[in-house]
């Protein structure tokens, strides 16, 4: 498969701001949702809510047993 060189930079933006967060999911998404509060807060962006019964998971997720 040939490389995207838009997709090779996309990806590397994304490793360099994962790594930011020392690559901790809570901390990442913690990050991207103060991100989006500020983008909405800005008015220069519009953003469509999905109603809850158009989402892909449709049930509850079984709890993680070690």
């Amino acid at each position: 498969m040939k490389n995207d060189p838009l997709v090779d930079e996309v990806r590397e933006a994304r490793r360099r701001i994962s790594a930011r967060f020392g690559h901790d999911v809570r901390k990442l998404v913690e990050h991207y949702q103060e991100r989006e509060r500020e983008l909405k807060l800005s008015g220069k962006y519009r953003f469509v809510e999905a109603p809850a019964d158009t989402l892909a998971l449709r049930e509850e997720p079984k709890p993680y047993k070690e």
